[in-house]
């Protein structure tokens, strides 16, 4: 369960961390109705994604650095209500489940004004070498493993 809090990173204790990215809906991320296309939501949880990795200890540029990248494997949004052209959107993340080889967040789309739980999502993901090998990263990156670990949400 997310907590609705609007402070930007959260970690109460080792097996609490929440994290909060800010997105405000573009006028070219809206149809002609104003309201916000549904393709949007895979990019913002992917800029909560980056940002809460960043927050964690290390950049996914780092990450990458180390011969790691993570692959979608799976996507789920569920939409509550519209956003509109302009809305103030909090993309609250948490690490749910975390393998050697393999990585899944949750994410709550909140609209600050008027209040209201706008949409939910999983994205499912492997951590494999360039060359698309699944990489053990707790055996050959335990510092990196470690870093995700503290951010599990158990």
């Amino acid at each position: 369960m997310f907590y609705y809090i609007l402070i930007e990173l959260t970690k109460l204790r080792k097996d609490d961390f929440m994290y909060t990215s800010k997105i405000v809906v573009r006028y070219a991320e809206t149809d002609q109705m104003g309201i916000a296309h549904h393709s949007n939501y895979p990019v913002w949880f992917e800029v909560a994604r980056t940002d809460f990795i960043k927050a964690s200890g290390i950049s996914y540029s780092d990450v990458e650095k180390a011969g790691i990248i993570t692959p979608l494997t799976g996507l789920t949004v569920r939409y509550k209500q519209a956003a509109f052209y302009e809305d103030e959107l909090s993309i609250h993340i948490k690490l749910t489940r975390l393998t050697p080889v393999r990585l899944e967040f949750s994410y709550e789309v909140i609209r600050e004004n008027p209040r209201a739980l706008i949409a939910t999502g999983t994205t499912s993901h492997g951590m494999v070498s360039k060359d698309l090998v699944p990489v053990n990263v707790k055996k050959e990156h335990p510092k990196i493993y470690r870093m995700f670990e503290e951010c599990m949400d158990n």
